[in-house]
């Protein structure tokens, strides 16, 4: 299964998607193009070093989003994109977009949800004074950080933490769960039952 990968940052969690299919643990899932809104998005120059195509499409040049929604689906039918992960990618997609892969997108978020969605994850977890948060991986539909869940894993909260080093621990956990859940979806043994994902 071809995968786009859309960024718009570093690229941390991209890195160890393309770590993971150079070690052969990504297969049946190969990343066929990495798509970034930001022309000083890190992750490029990830894509490039691993030989992948390195596509801009700026959301700035666009006069509203539709039209660069359309940019990006003209790019992942180049390459025959049959699922997209988003990586950092910090653009809210419409059903332009997203009914072009219905259950086939996947978001990483830094958080348990349903807790603190939005941009700021980390940051919120320790305002709300929670013990333990962690990141999720779901399936993106029309809500906000609202689709099936597909796995999390947890991550404590300590009384040391700051939303920097926070991150940094829920990242770890990003880059480890990431390239496992691409290749359940790959291999096609990520299944709806309404809002419930059953991993077959």
């Amino acid at each position: 299964m071809k995968f786009a990968v859309l960024a718009s940052g570093s690229g941390t969690n991209l890195q160890a998607l393309l770590d993971a299919e150079q070690r052969g643990e990504l297969a049946p899932a190969t990343i066929a193009c990495v798509i970034c809104n930001r022309p000083d998005a890190v992750a490029l120059a990830r894509a490039s070093a691993a030989g992948v195509p390195a596509i801009l499409v700026d959301h700035q040049r666009f006069d509203d989003r539709a039209s660069f929604e359309r940019a990006l689906l003209e790019h992942t039918d180049a390459h025959d994109v049959e699922a997209v992960v988003l990586a950092g990618f910090m653009r809210i997609l419409t059903p332009i977009f997203t009914d072009r892969f219905p259950g086939r997108i996947i978001n990483t978020h830094p958080s348990l949800l349903p807790s603190f969605p939005g941009a700021h994850g980390a940051r919120d977890a320790l305002t709300h004074g929670v013990k333990l948060t962690g990141c999720t991986i779901h399936i993106v539909d029309n809500s906000l950080d609202g689709g099936p869940i597909i796995a999390q894993a947890a991550v404590p909260v300590l009384d040391s933490d700051d939303p920097a080093s926070l991150q940094q621990r829920i990242q770890a956990q990003e880059h480890r769960l990431l390239p496992e859940v691409v290749q359940m979806v790959a291999n096609e043994r990520v299944k709806l039952d309404g809002r419930r994902v059953r991993i077959e």
